[in-house]
């Protein structure tokens, strides 16, 4: 029996009020690496694209001008708000897996929320919940289902409902050449939307890129639902060749490397800068990383000299007694020399930085504080610690866990076990460190332009007003946070 897949996600940028009021939409490149490895595979693909569209129901055209056999809902496991399993979404798959089921289809579903809750998506409807990284689990469940004879117990990486009773096979293990796989299905997705929106809000046009899979390191709040504590790399010279023909195909002059670490593999960015340069590809690179790693020998230059732009650390706290709580394995001390080295090779660095894990107290706090305010990188992202399953964090808090396990936006910022203090405490304290950091900002800012370091521009008068409105807004928040 021939397949006609509809493959499609769960990630509505429009649900996410904070995201999209950033401006920067990534296409769904798990998703686009499943469909590609389908149709490789001599299936016709179809998807709908959930990352611009404004409502579930959108699917519906796409169903009655496709007439799929199978509905697969795959979300991109490399975007990493998928892992918070944001209510907003899950309710969105909810209604695609319904819709589905009203027409007739087979659904599928692969997300690390149906990872962690598979019994929760079978009865809403879905026929089979893909465990862990799915493109060779889908590819075998599609392929089966071509055949007279489907036998669910034989396919490795399934939950599937036997008699109203949800059953769990043997978990797959995950690829480890990960240079045989082609590369995502970039035609499927309409770029041009994308590329829209970059140009008018940014000038530049970013694509999203994954040249690993996995993290080795065991950061205990870290959920580890897909790939484990496994890490597995592409070769440099695979990585290249993609670049090469985004640039070429689609205009691409930016990219965001979404691993969860670049380049931890030895000699691995030597390798690619010297590609890089031996081709000729100008383009820039934003990544995610780790202070131990940067701060090896010649790390930070082969980074500046292959077209990294920003250098995303998850510093986390300036406390070391947190840093050890979580089991980050850094110390305060690495954050400062990576910081340092970024700086002396010409890389921006950014900062992801975490209030409320249990037993932070008000010095820890202002040691991170401390930390970020002689640090000044050029960007920060603040959360609160989010417990989730599968985390020794999430066995810690569970019991004081009541009916909220779940953030329904990346801006919800519920703290959703017994914190030290309230979680009105946590908000202000969120606004209050991002209302300090964008005042000293602006401050050096200007500083530079008394000194000739930098032109004055016509976007001045815009921050000179928000750098006087921090004064009043920092008072206000110090108020609250008494409170």
């Amino acid at each position: 029996m021939e397949q006609r897949i509809l493959i499609t996600h769960s990630y509505f940028y429009r649900f996410d009020k904070k995201q999209w009021k950033a401006h920067r939409p990534y296409p769904p490149l798990g998703t686009l690496y499943a469909a590609s490895v389908l149709r490789n595979n001599g299936f016709e693909v179809s998807l709908f694209d959930t990352c611009l569209a404004q409502k579930s129901n959108e699917i519906l055209p796409f169903i009655k001008k496709f007439n799929p056999s199978l509905l697969v809902i795959y979300d991109d496991g490399f975007n990493y708000l998928t892992k918070m399993c944001l209510t907003n979404m899950r309710e969105a798959a909810f209604e695609m897996i319904r819709i589905g089921k009203e027409h007739g289809l087979k659904v599928a579903v692969s997300s690390s929320d149906s990872t962690d809750h598979f019994e929760e998506y079978l009865q809403k409807g879905a026929d089979f919940v893909i465990l862990g990284e799915g493109e060779m689990t889908l590819l075998e469940l599609v392929e089966s289902l071509t055949k007279p004879e489907f036998e669910t117990w034989k396919i490795a990486g399934i939950a599937y409902l036997d008699n109203q009773i949800a059953v769990k096979n043997d978990r797959r293990q995950v690829i480890e050449k990960l240079d045989e796989l082609p590369f995502p299905a970039w035609d499927l997705a309409d770029l041009e939307k994308y590329r829209g929106i970059w140009k008018k809000y940014h000038g530049y046009f970013s694509l999203n890129m994954a040249t690993t899979r996995g993290c080795p390191y065991h950061c205990n709040w870290c959920a580890k639902p897909i790939y484990g504590y496994c890490y597995n790399s592409r070769s440099p010279e695979n990585v290249v060749q993609e670049i090469s023909l985004v640039i070429n195909n689609f205009q691409a002059d930016h990219f965001w490397i979404c691993d969860d670490i670049f380049g931890l593999k030895p000699l691995w960015i030597q390798r690619f800068r010297e590609l890089v340069n031996e081709n000729g590809l100008k383009f820039s690179y934003t990544i995610q990383s780790r202070a131990d790693l940067v701060i090896r020998e010649n790390i930070a230059q082969d980074l500046a000299a292959s077209g990294a732009e920003i250098v995303w650390l998850g510093a986390e706290s300036g406390s070391q007694k947190i840093l050890d709580a979580m089991e980050k394995g850094q110390t305060v001390s690495q954050i400062f020399m990576a910081r340092n080295k970024l700086a002396e090779s010409g890389v921006k660095t950014g900062f992801f930085l975490q209030f409320g894990y249990p037993g932070e107290e008000i010095e820890d706090i202002r040691k991170t504080i401390r930390m970020l305010m002689t640090l000044m990188p050029e960007d920060i992202g603040i959360s609160i610690s989010y417990p989730l399953p599968g985390t020794k964090f999430y066995e810690k808090v569970k019991e004081e866990m009541q009916q909220k396990s779940n953030w329904s936006d990346s801006d919800d910022l519920a703290l959703m076990y017994k914190g030290t203090y309230s979680p009105a405490f946590y908000r202000r304290l969120h606004r209050y460190v991002h209302h300090l950091f964008r005042r000293k900002q602006h401050l050096k800012m200007f500083h530079s332009v008394l000194l000739g370091r930098k032109k004055p521009n016509p976007g001045m008068l815009r921050d000179f007003l928000a750098f006087v409105y921090y004064f009043p807004a920092i008072i206000f928040d110090r108020i609250m946070m008494k409170r």
